[in-house]
């Protein structure tokens, strides 16, 4: 979502021209990228893509559970342990260039099928059965 149309600046007026945007370029999906300032406007993101009719995919699961469509995202609370358990072995006094590098192989999927029915969208029944959070 940052590109040229947002920039570095991450504030509601920012998303809202983006939004803006996209809704005179008649844009038909978003997807969010990862950055950390989108959890933080998170609410803000979800509601002007609702606003909007724009189907969207988030990063995280956050996203969905304060209305947002759905999401597929790396599994947070496994990759905080997997980094607490570095941490842990670096503080015990083990180099960081001896620790294996982790990339998580752990996914989560998070619909919410009251936004998909405020969009007009019906889920497969496979997409849903294979989510693992479903919001209703």
């Amino acid at each position: 979502m940052t590109g040229a149309l947002l920039g570095t600046t991450f504030n509601e007026a920012a998303y809202q021209r983006v939004f803006n945007s996209m809704a005179q370029d008649r844009v038909d999906a978003l997807l969010v990228s990862d950055e950390g300032e989108h959890l933080a406007y998170r609410i803000v993101l979800v509601e002007l893509a609702a606003k909007s009719r724009i189907p969207t995919l988030y990063p995280y699961r956050e996203f969905v559970e304060v209305g947002g469509l759905m999401a597929y995202s790396i599994d947070l609370a496994d990759v905080s342990r997997r980094v607490a358990g570095q941490i842990a072995e670096i503080l015990k006094g083990a180099k960081p260039a001896e620790i294996p590098f982790y990339q998580p192989i752990k996914f989560e999927l998070a619909v919410n099928l009251k936004a998909a029915k405020a969009l007009g969208l019906e889920l497969p029944a496979t997409l849903v059965v294979r989510a693992d959070q479903v919001i209703e």
